[in-house]
């Protein structure tokens, strides 16, 4: 059994130990060692702590059978090896897994709610909790409460009980372990059992603030960040509003008003510049009617643009063919990328232009679909666009003339 120095000191950050085991697989060796400070992956919702053996990266660490394997991709050859920690990621472990038994334990006292899940990532950290509906003043009420408790600066402290004595203490949970359970305590606040590494003292963790809230399932997912990645996360946010304040010639606090004025201006212009380009596009549908060649009994709209978006494109085709009968469309769209096609027609016109268009797509390099009455496609064959239009005008005329 590996000897668990990080339980026992979690400020251990170099050592020497011994490998007592080595196996080979996967291009990876397996190492075992009679004592470690690394502390495996996931256990109990943190992440591995990372570093290095004789200098030697260690990539993973895990928990199998009492023993802790550490993985590396290198072989070691020595036996009494050098263990060396990554401080900065252990010290922000222990910041985010200490801060959440403080704010589990808020929670726990003001609103008498369970910690059903936790999760450490790279970027934040969350809980979820057996609440619903919280509101703006009760998360300011439990991130209150939660960092006077960290400001307190508590002591907190690590034990070992054996299930008969758990009757002694009010967990906040249940225990996964029958035995050597071990308790993370808050200085007579919290008592959790928890196999994780932890601060000394509740003001180690700086501060814990809450990023954002949301239901999830049944509960709330709390997300946040402690101690360091709280001050990171504030130097940004300071950053970003200070420097939308001097653009907005506004003080700090007033940035959120003017940003809303800006946003409803801009909507509301963006509304007008929406209808008058919808007026604009019945416009230019009329007219590509006017220009539109009489064929038999039937108008044929055949057009190349270069100048306009697909959308738009299609948008006008839809007015077409929703008020005007006996009209056919066969349009292309250039760019410098791709060539697009539409071909459309009239409820009333007996023809298959979806048939025409599997005929005529290939020669664009292009695929498409869509229905009896509209269909679309692209392809990247720019140059052979016209001799594609030629050909799905001649095969148009083709089904006319079967009429």
């Amino acid at each position: 059994m590996t000897e668990k120095l990080y339980l026992e000191n979690p400020y251990l950050r170099e050592i020497s130990a011994k490998i007592v085991k080595k196996e080979y697989s996967n291009n990876k060796f397996y190492l075992t060692l009679n004592r470690t400070i690394f502390y495996p992956h996931m256990s109990g919702g943190q992440p591995k702590d990372t570093g290095t053996i004789d200098g030697v990266k260690v990539i993973d660490v895990y928990e199998k059978n009492n023993e802790i394997i550490h993985v590396v991709e290198e072989n070691i050859k020595k036996d009494k090896v050098h263990l060396s920690l990554d401080w900065n990621t252990r010290f922000d472990h222990m910041q985010q897994h200490t801060g959440q038994h403080i704010l589990s334990a808020a929670i726990a006292k003001l609103f008498n709610a369970k910690t059903v899940g936790f999760y450490i990532g790279k970027e934040y950290t969350y809980i979820d909790v057996t609440l619903s509906n919280l509101e703006k003043k009760d998360i300011e009420w439990i991130e209150r409460y939660a960092n006077e408790i960290v400001f307190s600066n508590f002591n907190i402290k690590k034990y070992v009980i054996n299930e008969e004595d758990i009757h002694k203490l009010p967990l906040r949970k249940k225990p996964s372990v029958k035995k050597n359970i071990r308790i993370v305590e808050i200085d007579g606040i919290d008592y959790s059992p928890c196999a994780g590494t932890h601060h000394t003292s509740t003001g180690e963790v700086g501060m814990i603030k809450i990023k954002k809230w949301d239901r999830y399932k049944d509960n709330t997912r709390i997300e946040f960040i402690c101690g360091n990645r709280a001050l990171k996360d504030y130097t940004w946010k300071n950053y970003y509003i200070n420097e939308i304040s001097n653009l907005l010639s506004l003080k700090d606090k007033d940035t959120l008003k003017g940003v809303k004025r800006i946003y409803d201006e801009n909507k509301k212009l963006l509304k007008e510049v929406k209808e008058m380009k919808e007026e604009l596009l019945k416009y230019t549908s009329e007219k590509l009617i006017n220009m539109s060649k009489d064929y038999n009994s039937f108008k044929i709209s055949n057009n190349i643009f270069t100048d306009i978006d697909f959308k738009d494109m299609r948008y006008m085709a839809s007015i077409i063919l929703n008020n005007y009968d006996n009209i056919i469309l066969i349009w292309g769209l250039k760019n410098e990328n791709k060539a697009q096609i539409l071909l459309g027609k009239s409820k009333n016109i007996k023809i298959d232009i979806k048939e025409i268009f599997n005929n005529i797509i290939d020669i664009i390099d292009g695929r498409g679909g869509g229905s009896p009455y509209l269909v679309q496609g692209g392809g990247e064959n720019i140059e052979n666009l016209s001799i594609c239009m030629q050909s799905g005008l001649r095969l148009i005329q083709t089904q006319l003339n079967a009429q």
